[in-house]
């Protein structure tokens, strides 16, 4: 008998476990969601720094601190992940309008 990958699940018999399975696919879709909205702002920040472009590296990376730390706060990251995350972008953030500052000058 072959295992597959994915293990089917035992369907459950009592009234509140059959009520929580079905709470867990709406929270397991809503935590999906917001993990693959976090990863977009992130890779939106990295995309812009790796063009070059330092007023908008800085217009994206506004905007996925706020995604970033409603994710924090909801708990589907740990706030100090979110923390490291806001802290690597700002870095690259901040180099790049350095490096644009000093080219300029």
């Amino acid at each position: 008998m072959a295992t597959s990958s994915k293990a089917k699940k035992k369907t459950v018999r009592i009234a509140s476990g059959r009520k929580r399975a079905r709470q867990d696919v709406k929270l397991n879709a809503a935590n999906t969601a917001l993990r693959s909205k976090f990863r977009t702002a992130v890779k939106n920040v990295q995309k812009a720094v790796a063009a070059g472009d330092a007023a908008k590296a800085a217009d994206v990376f506004k905007a996925a601190q706020s995604v970033i730390d409603s994710v924090a706060d909801k708990g589907i990251f740990h706030k100090n992940k979110a923390a490291r995350q806001k802290s690597r972008l700002a870095a690259k953030v901040k180099a790049l309008s350095l490096a644009s500052t000093a080219a300029a000058a």
